[in-house]
């Protein structure tokens, strides 16, 4: 099993964080170091530590968490103009925090997805 996170003690409301919502699978919060005018983090309550760790029965979760990204992104008043939903996964890909992780951004043009 992975090692707790700072993610596990926000959804345990251990810590403070600005919880954008949170059900029995997910929670989103407002992403502390904020990349894009809107930037929030989407996380499975569950600890996964990364995509290569999750599941089969996890697939219900990783559906809600693109339903929330949907809801929050109205609710942002991104979805009409656009925006990005990233998940890095391992050291390459740019994971910082082992605990699954979707971040959603958005409210300005955000450029190409890759520079070399």
């Amino acid at each position: 099993m992975a090692e707790e996170t700072i993610f596990s003690k926000i959804i345990r409301k251990e810590i403070p964080a600005d919880v954008v919502y949170q059900d029995d699978l997910v929670t989103a919060f407002r992403d502390i170091n904020p990349r894009a005018p809107s930037h929030i983090l989407i996380i499975p309550n569950k600890l996964i530590a990364t995509v290569n760790d999750m599941e089969a029965d996890d697939e219900l979760t990783m559906g809600r968490m693109f339903t929330v990204a949907k809801k929050l992104a109205k609710e942002e008043g991104i979805d009409q103009d656009g925006y990005r939903l990233l998940v890095n996964c391992n050291a390459h890909g740019g994971q910082e925090v082992y605990h699954v992780h979707m971040h959603l951004v958005g409210g300005r043009p955000l450029g190409p997805m890759l520079i070399n």
